[in-house]
């Protein structure tokens, strides 16, 4: 009994000394960027350009290019994961399934900084060939790859999900003349909507707060983008290139602004797969 109570008050230490420093994190940069609200011009950062040279410090063009990136990236990344998956649970057979598995979860640890690389010497030339037009650095182009890093999180989080449904819903579709394609789409997809919908959710948030893949790739414009073909910069992007010499200027609290936005994106994020979570297990009882 001692021993069990002894690890739980450490399990418990643990667990809000991981909430303290999150909480301490938000704080640093809420009293940072309190000036920022004092000063009245929070909210004009949103509906303004980033130019510093006119004392102009607006981050609406990396808001738009955050969204559009990450967006984007998930877009082309939720077919061909929900494809992978399908194959690896449901529609493969033969030793394919269990090599795709491996073969995603190898690529859950290469770093982004290859990705990078190979994003610049060999997906950003054919988007230029494609479009014509420009550099290659551009939304698609980071969404593209984005949409590949994001990739295993999904596959790995549709194939559990896939695999946790009940076995006699699928050999009850069996009975009834079912074939694989029609048991995944009525039966394997509609049971598993929780881990579809939690795994979207945790590859958006990932995507929103990459920074190597916008960085290398995006063209980090400080412009508006106009269109997918065009340059952008994100917020974490932002925040790891400028560079503000004095601290107590308004562009160096601009980017606890950054950060801010970026902290409350995955609160919200983590608070919906919470939310659909506790949906789904009354719904189940």
């Amino acid at each position: 009994m001692r021993t069990e109570r002894l690890v739980q008050r450490l399990l418990g230490l643990a667990a809000g000394c991981s909430v303290a420093v999150t909480l301490l994190i938000f704080g640093f940069m809420v009293i940072l960027g309190l000036p920022l609200a004092t000063g009245g011009t929070f909210f004009r950062m949103f509906t303004s350009a980033w130019l510093p040279h006119q004392g102009v410090y607006g981050i609406a063009p990396m808001v738009a290019g955050t969204l559009s990136i990450a967006s984007l990236a998930v877009v082309f990344s939720v077919p061909v994961s929900l494809g992978c998956a399908a194959l690896i649970s449901v529609l493969g057979s033969g030793p394919l399934p269990a090599l795709l598995h491996r073969l995603v979860r190898f690529m859950t640890g290469i770093p982004t900084v290859v990705y990078g690389f190979a994003g610049i010497f060999l997906l950003v030339p054919l988007v230029r060939e494609w479009a014509g037009r420009g550099s290659g650095m551009c939304i698609l182009s980071a969404a593209l790859l984005l949409g590949v890093l994001i990739a295993p999180t999904m596959i790995l989080f549709f194939s559990d999900s896939f695999a946790s449904v009940p076995r006699t819903y699928l050999e009850a579709a069996e009975a009834l003349g079912a074939t694989p394609v029609q048991k995944l789409l009525h039966v394997v997809i509609p049971c598993s909507w929780r881990g579809l919908t939690s795994g979207v959710v945790l590859a958006l948030g990932r995507a929103v707060g990459d920074t190597l893949i916008a960085l290398m790739i995006a063209g980090n414009a400080t412009a508006m983008p106009g269109s997918v073909l065009e340059p952008a910069r994100t917020l974490t992007a932002h925040i790891a290139l400028v560079v503000a010499a004095d601290f107590d200027s308004l562009e160096f609290r601009t980017l606890f602004a950054c950060g801010i936005i970026l902290y409350l994106c995955t609160t919200v994020m983590v608070i919906f797969t919470r939310r659909i979570g506790a949906a789904w297990e009354q719904q189940r009882w």
